[in-house]
């Protein structure tokens, strides 16, 4: 499949990570999707119901990511791939969570994780 949505730099700020001021005070992450599916009915016909809307899609996965704090973004990325995946149209999809104030030790500019997963 070569048609896709993608949706680039989402910002979400969230308490995600290992350490306790991480989760107590949040930080920005910023979250990257693309999302493979069949656009040719919804080209066809012009109707936003034959495709998924990425504006809603956009607000899903920021709540995804905003919501209950776990120590890893393997978890979120995860977790954000599973509410693209619950789009029927949605046959694949790539998630990168960038987490860019994460608490290293060394100068740096990004720290991202990121996951490609498909439906069954």
């Amino acid at each position: 499949m070569t048609d896709s949505i993608t949706l680039t730099g989402l910002r979400v700020n969230a308490h995600h990570g290992v350490y306790d001021f991480e989760k107590e005070n949040g930080q920005e992450f910023v979250i990257d999707v693309t999302v493979w599916l069949d656009l040719m009915t919804a080209a066809a016909s012009d109707d936003v119901t034959q495709t998924i809307h990425y504006g809603e899609l956009a607000e899903e996965v920021t709540d995804a990511a905003r919501h209950n704090p776990v120590d890893l973004i393997e978890t979120v990325a995860e977790r954000i791939a599973n509410v693209v995946l619950a789009h029927a149209p949605a046959l694949r999809v790539r998630v990168t969570v960038h987490k860019p104030s994460a608490p290293i030790s060394v100068p740096f500019t990004d720290v991202a994780v990121q996951i490609t997963r498909s439906r069954p």
